[in-house]
């Protein structure tokens, strides 16, 4: 997973600018009906204040998500940084990655367990992180919640507004003064019901995208740890099981290599044997015809026996 997609939260930043240039191209093609929908004949100053409350909601959640996607996109880079470094070397793992990045500190809190021989709970571990992590995004959570919620509000405000003009146009039928306020009701919980709901639809889906990002991220850090640095440094009574297994297994080849060599050994002992054999059956008929050529000298000479 890590090594297919290392900058998920890139991506969605990337996506996030994309789709941010061309609803504001819409928004400036469309200035005139948004001048007249939000400017244009209002009574009162209700629909601007709605708006603008809805808008700075928006904004303020929207700048949240894109602060917390550069924090994850800088976490994913240390974090791909740190697998390739410990692959190739445990001990240049952290090289130029910041110790208060979460893959250093998950690190050295590892390591430092290992080290005191005590037991590493990674379930702990993972729980701890996904607590810390999680307030990283309440507020931007926060906003995702109440921005349609500001719509509802911003149209009990106006049909509020709209039921005032409408009482005073009763109590005063001869005046048709107060039609423009029920008017200016009606059209301001119109206005603020349709931005409430286009902020809703971009903003809800960057704040999914976060929330991706961030359980990528954090599966990334829960996969290292299981994968890479718990076979290294965990002293837990499964681990060791593991270990004396792994020792089982290999005392096991061990012992049939052993096997396989002593039956080299003995075949080549066999074999030693018969060449022994036939190099004293060689030395045996040498040895027989030395007698008959040093008999052949004494005849040939006319020398006494060797016992004579």
């Amino acid at each position: 997973m890590l090594e297919t997609r290392p900058n998920f939260s890139r991506r969605v930043l990337f996506r996030l600018l994309i789709l941010g240039v061309i609803v504001l191209l819409i928004l400036v093609a469309n200035i005139g009906l948004l001048n007249q929908l939000y400017f244009e004949n209002q009574n009162t100053p209700v629909g601007i204040i709605v708006n603008g409350s809805i808008l700075v909601v928006f904004l303020l959640g929207l700048a949240k998500i894109i602060t917390a996607l550069l924090y994850y996109t800088q976490e994913e880079t240390s974090l791909a940084r740190f697998l390739r470094q410990f692959k190739e070397s445990e001990h240049r793992a952290l090289k130029g990655i910041n110790p208060k990045s979460v893959i250093a500190r998950r690190y050295e809190i590892i390591k430092a367990l290992s080290e005191d021989f005590a037991s590493i709970n990674h379930s702990a571990l993972a729980a701890t992180l996904l607590a810390d992590e999680s307030t990283r995004t309440s507020f931007a959570r926060y906003v995702s919640n109440i921005l349609i919620l500001t719509g509802v509000f911003g149209t009990i405000v106006s049909l509020s507004v709209a039921l005032v003009g409408a009482s005073n146009l009763l109590d005063a039928a001869q005046e048709t003064g107060d039609m423009g306020l029920v008017i200016h009701g009606m059209s301001t919980a119109l206005s603020t019901t349709i931005t409430a709901i286009l902020c809703y639809l971009f903003y809800g889906y960057f704040y999914i995208k976060l929330t991706d990002a961030q359980t990528h991220f954090l599966s990334g850090v829960e996969e290292i740890t299981t994968v890479y640095l718990l076979p290294r440094h965990a002293r837990d009574s499964e681990t060791m099981l593991h270990e004396v297994a792994g020792l089982i297994h290999a005392l096991r080849e061990a012992t049939d290599g052993l096997r396989t060599t002593q039956l080299e050994y003995a075949e080549a002992g066999t074999r030693l044997n018969t060449v022994a054999a036939r190099l004293d059956e060689r030395m045996r008929g040498t040895s027989e015809n030395m007698d008959d050529i040093k008999q052949l000298l004494r005849d040939g000479f006319r020398l006494p026996a060797a016992g004579g």
